[in-house]
């Protein structure tokens, strides 16, 4: 055992190089005021202050959840069945080529994949190019409501219908074969039995999907026209163009925050439907 012990100190210099030591990093600007030198360090908790008592970067955080939340919810009724119809599939190969279908988009950098859809949605676009010669009048779809919400269905719908498939190819086929011979039915055996021991699943594809979906920046930089403005881009705009790192870190731990909590709530909701019932 002592020499599989050995194979984590790689990882473990690993994360504390590209993860312990950038959280130490963003800690000490958020809580530091701007133009600190190397030697000398004033705390404030200033930059935090400023966050909570603009509106502005209140109602972006609050969009930012709303639009991670409607995404997540659409995944879970679009991916759902879908990951339910694959786990259905009698046929090994036909399994895996579904799941193969599913999972080649991710193969291609999600800022590309966007970029596609850009070129597909534009006023001018393949899209509104198949209404027009169908008879149909042009419609605004890019720089949208819409086009930002389905920029982030379309990415990270694919984690959430893996997560659902996961978990109901490890169910145990005999709780639906008791459930039918004490006489229930397929929506009864559904209700009662699959979607309670598929719940892991869909918590983990909730995790998946609504923390990156919440701290997306290029997907409304993109689609939304710039103008679509989310807490990611807030973060990127206060790095790379207002070059305030001590705000732009603050903004970071305040959505780190968020997100840890999320993820508990989370956690405490995975819970073992089995174990409950008795099974």
């Amino acid at each position: 055992m002592r020499r599989f012990k050995i194979m984590v100190y790689p990882y473990a210099v690993w994360a504390f190089v590209l993860i312990v030591i950038p959280m130490i990093m963003i800690a000490l600007y958020a809580f530091t005021e701007k133009g600190n030198d190397v030697m000398t360090f004033k705390f404030t908790l200033e930059n935090f202050m400023q966050f909570f008592e603009d509106a502005v970067f209140l109602n972006v955080m609050k969009r930012s959840l709303f639009i991670a939340l409607i995404t997540t919810v659409i995944c879970i009724i679009l991916g759902y069945p879908c990951a339910y119809i694959i786990a259905g599939i009698t046929s090994e190969k036909n399994k895996l080529m579904m799941v193969l279908l599913i999972t080649i988009p991710t193969w291609i950098n999600m800022l590309v994949r966007t970029y596609a859809w850009l070129g597909i949605l534009q006023d001018n676009g393949l899209f509104n190019t198949i209404l027009q010669a169908l008879g149909f009048h042009a419609i605004k779809i890019i720089h949208t409501d819409f086009a930002v919400v389905f920029g982030m269905v379309y990415n990270f719908i694919p984690f959430m219908i893996l997560q659902i498939y996961t978990s109901l190819t490890k169910m145990d086929k005999s709780y639906i074969e008791a459930a039918e011979d004490l006489g229930a039915n397929k929506v009864q055996s559904f209700l009662r039995i699959t979607l309670p021991l598929s719940l892991p699943g869909i918590i983990s594809g909730i995790t998946l999907v609504f923390l990156p979906a919440a701290s997306s920046f290029f997907i409304p930089k993109l689609l939304g026209g710039g103008q679509y403005v989310l807490i990611g881009n807030v973060i990127e705009n206060q790095f790379l163009t207002a070059g305030n790192w001590n705000f732009g870190s603050a903004v970071s731990l305040i959505m780190a925050v968020v997100m840890l909590f999320l993820m508990w709530l989370t956690k405490k909701a995975d819970r073992d439907p089995s174990a409950e019932r008795g099974f």
